[in-house]
């Protein structure tokens, strides 16, 4: 017997002072006690956009005037099955508050990670936390040049940053993540790349897989704890499977576009780029031919954003 899949709108609302507002369920609800992202069932023939503003002026006595799609997340409970739609709520009028008397709390992205949520937010929590540029480094670049690069990067906005050096030898790797890692702390998240054997070695770092590492290891699960980034670079349906069968807490995905460094490979273009988002409840950021110009664009395809390599490299 097919069961209907419980269709929600929910909000990530976010203050002017990048805080994020959360609610916590009352004990007799289902995950009662937990906290959430505010929102409500979509009713029949009703818009996402509409049930957003209406569940949050009933729960919270707000109007929305600013708001985007974020992420979609399919997740089956041992009793129900629900459809997140999640936006992004920028810009409100009132003062929110507990109309129906559930406790509220204003928290920083960081502080998000320390809540307790339904395991369905857990993708929510991950693209509430992550920007919407992630910066991979040029690959054919000498030691200073790369470090300038992030120490101009960084203080430019760039929040996530991938050390990406295949044609490093393992060593001046390892010394550049260091200085790397140096650069980015407190004021980015640095993924790095590299044998699993290393994980151990930068425990302030996430960690990106090839496509290769996924194949591999995926069967193994997740290969630390949550409270690290875990990435993985994805290319079809079957890629984004086994992301889904690790844990990861987001991918690339990539080429959407032509590109010079990968000429030969055959792009997905936007279509096939949505769609393949469309199955897949993790934040993606969408790489290969777009640039900080395609942000919107990604996201009305459902995508975190974008990644780039010099698209994102500061120049001169």
């Amino acid at each position: 017997m097919n069961v209907k899949r419980i269709h929600v709108a929910a909000a990530v609302i976010r203050g002017t002072d990048g805080k994020i507002l959360i609610a916590r369920r009352a004990d007799k609800q289902h995950q009662g006690g937990l906290w959430e992202f505010p929102g409500g069932k979509v009713e029949p023939a009703e818009s996402v956009e509409a049930a957003l503003s209406r569940e949050l002026h009933e729960e919270l006595g707000i109007i929305v005037t600013a708001a985007r799609p974020l992420i979609k997340i399919k997740h089956d409970y041992p009793d129900k099955q629900v459809l997140l739609d999640v936006w992004e709520v920028s810009s409100f009028t009132g003062e929110p508050h507990g109309v129906e008397g559930q406790p509220l709390a204003w928290v920083s992205q960081r502080e998000l990670a320390e809540y307790e949520f339904p395991a369905a937010n857990r993708p929510i929590v991950a693209a509430a936390r992550l920007p919407g540029e992630y910066l991979i480094t040029p690959d054919d670049l000498d030691t200073p040049e790369l470090l300038r690069g992030i120490r101009t990067a960084v203080p430019g906005g760039i929040k996530l940053v991938q050390l990406r050096a295949p044609n490093m030898y393992d060593p001046k790797y390892r010394d550049v993540a260091v200085d790397a890692v140096g650069l980015c702390a407190g004021k980015a998240q640095l993924m790095l790349k590299g044998p699993r054997e290393w994980l151990g070695d930068f425990p302030a770092a996430g960690w990106h897989l090839t496509s290769e590492q996924l194949r591999k290891y995926a069967s193994k699960g997740r290969p630390f704890p949550e409270d690290r980034w875990l990435a993985a670079s994805c290319h079809d349906a079957e890629e984004l499977s086994l992301a889904e069968q690790m844990g990861v807490d987001f991918v690339t995905l990539s080429p959407v576009l032509p590109t010079q460094s990968h000429p030969d490979a055959q792009p997905l273009g936007w279509e096939k780029a949505r769609t393949l988002i469309e199955g897949f409840s993790k934040p993606v950021y969408l790489l290969g031919g777009v640039g900080p110009t395609d942000r919107q664009h990604a996201w009305e395809c459902g995508a975190q954003g974008v990644a780039g390599i010099r698209a994102f490299w500061p120049q001169g």
